[in-house]
């Protein structure tokens, strides 16, 4: 229908296929990371990637593969087969040894009627050695430069002996051959371009996010702060809007180091952290947490006058007060102080607004800890 109805080509759609299917990978992968994350299950991203990466790839080769089983056109998607191993292989870098794909071969031939095909194995082990090849690649051209031509070359040669072989098996003509040959070297290319332009943008993404982010509790840092306080300062006294802010730190947080061990006055400061994102995700997405010290943290409210910002001060102030963090065998009851100011007209620059807050957090410590000091 596509050709017949849209006037497009099925190359052209080829293409958008393999980038949506590999597209949807990238989405899929994202969400299973975040899943386990926010659930604190010990699983590292390289595993859940080798997992996801392979089920995802094997779903996709035999969804394919089911709607030509056992017809004269079985070899029509041939080209998205080798895309999947050199996806799983080269760019996920997903390492098998030769021997553990053994049984998944079996396992597909079996599912494709051909397991009595003597040319069904030969594709077999052009497979098996086309992803040994590119795994083995994988290390090595990460020490030389134009990677990318060792990478064609892999490619050309393995897509070369197996289109060769599947032109005697089909009787193909050379120009059928060959056209598919084409498209092979041509799909490779683009998701050569398509898999580093995603890698280059999430390295970025991600370095953007360790520079304005802090590694325990997942906040954001002094320097993300310092930048939006910033700009808020400048917005709101520009407009003559509110801006609040809520400063905290945790009671004899050097105690809890003490007593329990550092590991455990890290786990603390992860569930207060936690327990404040909580609050502030039910409330108001545009409010930020800010990890700005040891166990110092703020709270901007752009927009905020001191009455709405106190009703979210309390429920913050509630919640992590009655915060039990286990750690082992032992429960650490938490508890904070709090600053809460908003901006004045006399503040000349952030460091007014600032200290006012922060003299009003060291009130709450002078006077017994565990309250919230905020202007009159």
């Amino acid at each position: 229908m596509t050709w017949s109805y849209w006037r497009i080509s099925p190359f052209v759609t080829s293409i958008f296929f393999i980038l949506g299917v590999l597209t949807l990978y990238w989405v899929l992968f994202n969400w299973i990371t975040s899943w386990f994350h926010a659930r604190h299950i010990n699983i590292d991203d390289d595993t859940i990637n080798a997992w996801h990466g392979v089920i995802y790839m094997l779903v996709f080769v035999f969804v394919m593969q089911l709607s030509v089983i056992g017809q004269a056109n079985s070899w029509e998607f041939v080209n998205f087969h080798l895309i999947a191993v050199i996806f799983c292989a080269f760019f996920l870098n997903i390492r098998m040894p030769y021997y553990t794909l053994l049984p998944v071969v079996i396992v597909y031939m079996v599912f494709d009627q051909s397991i009595f095909f003597w040319e069904s194995w030969s594709y077999a082990a052009v497979f098996v050695g086309f992803f040994w090849s590119l795994n083995y690649l994988r290390l090595w051209v990460q020490k030389h430069a134009h990677s990318w031509v060792y990478y064609y070359g892999t490619v050309g040669f393995f897509g070369g002996v197996l289109w060769g072989l599947i032109k005697v098996k089909y009787s193909l003509s050379w120009e059928n051959t060959l056209q598919e040959y084409g498209y092979l070297l041509i799909f490779a290319g683009l998701l050569y371009a398509y898999v580093n332009m995603l890698q280059d943008s999430e390295i970025k993404l991600r370095l953007a996010q360790f520079a304005s982010h802090d590694a325990l509790t997942q906040t954001e840092n002094f320097a993300a702060y310092t930048e939006h306080i910033k700009y808020l300062f400048d917005d709101s006294t520009a407009n003559n809007l509110n801006l609040s802010m809520m400063m905290f730190d945790i009671d004899h947080f050097k105690h809890v180091n003490d007593t329990y061990g550092h590991l455990a006055g890290d786990r603390v400061l992860q569930e207060v952290s936690e327990t404040v994102q909580t609050v502030l995700s039910e409330n108001d997405p545009k409010v930020k947490l800010y990890r700005t010290g040891g166990e110092e943290f703020n709270v901007l409210f752009p927009g905020y006058d001191l009455v709405s910002t106190r009703a979210i001060v309390r429920q913050i102030f509630a919640a992590v007060n009655h915060l039990v963090v286990k750690y082992g065998d032992q429960e650490i009851a938490v508890s904070i102080s709090v600053g809460v100011s908003t901006l004045h007209q006399a503040d000349d620059s952030t460091v007014d607004f600032y200290n006012r807050v922060d003299q009003n957090l060291y009130f709450s410590k002078r006077h017994g800890r565990m309250r919230v000091t905020v202007d009159q």
